[in-house]
């Protein structure tokens, strides 16, 4: 969506974009005659198998979930980090964009080749590297991911439970900051990368701690690493990562409970988390949302605001969490705890919660989604969450609320009919408003899905020309030539 733009400057900027989109065929085609030339090149280092010009295949690597589309001139599928080096030096060599490309998973075009270039494509890259289950970490390549690492940790007692609705790669999750439904107890990305192998725009490697290190915390230099997690491909390929591993909870158990008021649901986190319950998940679906996974999944909650809870522990320390939990959702109108204390009805329960996105566009069949972002302190999260269910309401707009609220952050699932520009124009609106209103409370526009595409804009709202200006000067440090998934993140350069 494009934000930060009035209405008639918003359909200049849509016209804008079609015509970009026009002029990067353009450029593709003249550009056609560079391609050519390295294309022998690229196939002595990863094999005709390892290069693609397929229509479909590069059409496939150029969009995400989002709106944003954009195909790239060439698919690379490289093997390992020595060539993905390669590559990427004849890249720089030729001055041809890199965009590097893990499962596609993500929600703001951060893979589009808005202006055309190579797609490093890093499925083949695909192995468990190094395992340290004393230490509780673990190196995996990109191709990696969540749902494959926690297969192969499954018998050892450990997990990784980072866990964004899609089965991302956990390399293109650093990339991303991502986040998910345990982060209120176990962090996001940011708390659990501890190394990375980076390939940058020159076809150098860099290893952000040093080659091989992983202690549990450093004060060596610049935290080079927490600057390429979230840095969505415009600076460097991940083609490493090593990751922070928990040991697998004793006792597990969730809950479901619901409320009279969106007010009262979110109150109860807030408390929840004030008396220091040490709760693993805690998830908020207002009415439209319980509705949409009810019909979607095959459930039978009642249809109002409510909490997804789940708590880990040892059997006497879970016993404690959950009374103090429903003691505070009782004071404040909620049900009494539906309980899934078994693996297959929490299973169930959890991937209803991750399919929301489906549920969602199941809501309106031939419709499109798109997801918002926002994140605020949680004290203010009461106050968006129900002036954000106003503005729903009152715009006529299908857009059900589902949010990690104990960590401030929540998405509106926009269900649009994509060739109605009225509605199009009152989502757009909303999704400003909404922003907005985040940032108005001291929140973010994104609270994991990242910068991309869509919000460029609002990042300069957020953090400032003077913090602006200095990721540039960054991106230039690593990135000279911009090669790195260019357009991304920041708003190119004016005249």
């Amino acid at each position: 969506m494009l934000l930060g733009l009035t209405p008639s400057r918003r359909l200049l900027s849509h016209r804008y974009c079609l015509l970009q989109c026009r002029s990067i065929n353009t450029e593709n085609t003249a550009r056609g005659a560079i391609v050519d030339s390295v294309l022998s090149a690229f196939r002595s280092i990863c094999g005709e198998d390892g290069v693609s010009l397929g229509e479909a295949v590069r059409e496939q690597h150029g969009k995400d979930e989002s709106v944003h589309s954009c195909p790239p001139d060439v698919v690379l599928f490289p093997r390992c980090v020595e060539e993905v080096s390669a590559l990427a030096k004849i890249c720089s060599r030729h001055r041809l964009p890199i965009i590097p490309f893990g499962t596609g998973t993500g929600l703001e075009g951060g893979v589009s080749a808005v202006k055309g270039g190579v797609c490093f494509s890093l499925r083949n890259m695909d192995q468990v590297l190094d395992l340290h289950q004393d230490d509780f970490d673990v190196t995996v390549e990109p191709g990696v991911t969540r749902k494959a690492l926690n297969a192969y940790l499954r018998d050892t007692g450990l997990w990784f439970p980072v866990d964004p609705g899609a089965d991302a790669s956990l390399c293109g999750m650093a990339a991303t900051s991502a986040s998910g439904t345990n982060a209120v107890r176990y962090g996001t990305m940011r708390e659990n990368v501890m190394n990375l192998e980076v390939v940058l725009a020159d076809g150098s490697v860099v290893h952000t701690a040093g080659k091989g290190r992983r202690p549990r915390k450093t004060a060596a230099g610049y935290n080079l690493t927490n600057l390429f997690v979230g840095s969505e491909g415009t600076l460097g390929i991940i083609t490493k990562t090593t990751l922070r591993l928990y040991g697998i909870p004793e006792a597990t158990v969730s809950a479901v409970c619901s409320f009279p008021s969106v007010q009262a649901a979110v109150d109860s986190t807030v408390q929840i988390l004030q008396a220091g319950v040490p709760i693993a998940r805690i998830e908020f679906l207002d009415d439209v949302m319980i509705d949409a996974c009810n019909r979607f999944s095959s459930l039978s909650y009642a249809v109002t605001p409510s909490l997804f809870l789940e708590f880990h522990g040892s059997e006497g320390s879970l016993q404690e969490q959950v009374n103090t939990a429903e003691d505070i959702t009782q004071s404040n109108g909620g049900s009494g705890f539906q309980w899934a204390r078994d693996a297959e009805t929490r299973e169930r329960l959890w991937k209803a919660r991750h399919d929301a996105w489906y549920a969602s566009l199941a809501l309106r069949p031939g419709c499109k989604a798109y997801a918002t972002d926002v994140c605020v302190p949680l004290s203010r999260l009461p106050q968006i969450l129900v002036e954000t269910k106003e503005d729903l309401i009152e715009n006529r707009l299908t857009g059900p609320i589902v949010g990690h609220v104990g960590d401030g952050n929540f998405h509106c699932l926009m269900v649009v009919d994509p060739g109605d520009p009225e509605e199009l124009h009152r989502v757009h609106l909303f999704v400003e408003r909404l922003a907005r209103r985040a940032l108005a409370m001291d929140g973010t526009c994104t609270g994991e899905h990242g910068v991309g595409l869509g919000k460029r804009a609002l990042l300069g709202e957020e953090v400032g020309p003077v913090a602006v200006r200095l990721m540039r000067r960054l991106k230039d440090a690593f990135d000279p030539r911009n090669l790195m998934n260019p357009g991304k993140v920041l708003l190119p350069r004016g005249p």
